[in-house]
């Protein structure tokens, strides 16, 4: 009976999990190799991989799977290395730390929609203003810029702007708790020895709070390939007529949007999705194990 009890405590875990993982995960995957799918009288003709082919064929999944690696491509380092200056600049500051913190904090507990939103008025540019952005650019010489309605590379900047604002507040907090327990006895002595900034910063800094960084790289990665909310707070539901959908995004249009109805393909861009950061968190934890950094956050 001892041996069966602990069981028993992790019994309603096991069944949570059951229900609500593991059970949609085995779903997903049938539905994803069921050809012909109809979802109103429940039957398909066919198994086989036709609805991946399809997926992958499809222009407006490309132009998702474009969006959002140029997303990770574009914030997951701007947004890590402008959070590590910003923490070490906060964490060099002793009397108003604390106030700088919760300030720095303040974006990630507000409603994503409702900051998609803010940034939506700065760029947007109306039939009767500019837009506050376009106004600073005419103020320095430069032309007014659509940048919710223009061009593609305008679209992709402020969307790649707003991805850093919001995700920058959590890396903040990691790292200004991950430079806060770094040994002082350390800097000490690098401080004796003479050694400049630069390279306490390289030698003791930097591998000391490495683990944390991996661990933010790691889920930026998983965060920004799962981007949707943000892009229709921007944009607008019709993310495929904007240009900017994700393939989140995609995977919701096959499911509920208009053309929607589709689990089949829905299911199989769920699992190509899977795949890709499935693949690159391996990847990312090989290269950190590789180059000699262990523990973690």
């Amino acid at each position: 009976m001892r041996k069966v009890k602990p069981f028993l405590y992790l019994l309603p875990a096991f069944v949570f999990l059951a229900v609500f993982l593991i059970y949609p995960l085995f779903d997903v995957f049938v539905y994803s190799v069921e050809e012909g799918y109809n979802s109103a009288s429940q039957t398909y003709y066919g198994t086989g991989l036709y609805n991946f082919q399809y997926v992958l064929r499809d222009p407006y999944f490309l132009q998702a799977v474009k969006n959002t690696l140029l997303l990770v491509i574009i914030t997951v380092p701007i947004s890590t290395g402008l959070s590590l200056l910003i923490a070490l600049g906060l964490n060099s500051i002793k009397k108003l730390k604390e106030l700088f913190q919760t300030v720095f904090f303040l974006p990630y507990v507000t409603n994503t929609l409702a900051v998609g939103l803010v940034f939506m008025i700065l760029f947007d540019k109306t039939p009767y203003s500019d837009g506050f952005i376009n106004m600073l650019i005419s103020f320095f010489g430069g032309s007014a810029i659509d940048f919710i309605e223009g061009p593609y590379w305008a679209k992709m900047l402020v969307m790649s702007i707003y991805t850093i604002w919001i995700v920058m507040p959590f890396k903040i907090l990691i790292l200004t708790s991950a430079l806060a327990s770094v040994d002082e006895t350390l800097y000490k002595a690098a401080r004796i020895d003479g050694t400049s900034r630069l390279r306490t910063f390289t030698k003791i800094t930097l591998p000391m709070i490495a683990p944390s960084i991996s661990y933010l790289v790691i889920t930026g990665f998983i965060g920004a390939f799962k981007a949707y909310s943000d892009e229709v707070a921007i944009f607008g539901t019709n993310l495929n007529a904007a240009g900017m959908n994700t393939m989140v995004g995609f995977v919701y249009d096959m499911l509920y949007g208009e053309g929607g109805g589709y689990p089949s393909y829905a299911s199989a861009a769920a699992l190509i999705l899977f795949a890709i950061i499935l693949t690159i968190t391996v990847i990312n934890l090989l290269i950190t194990r590789k180059s000699g950094v262990k523990g973690g956050l």
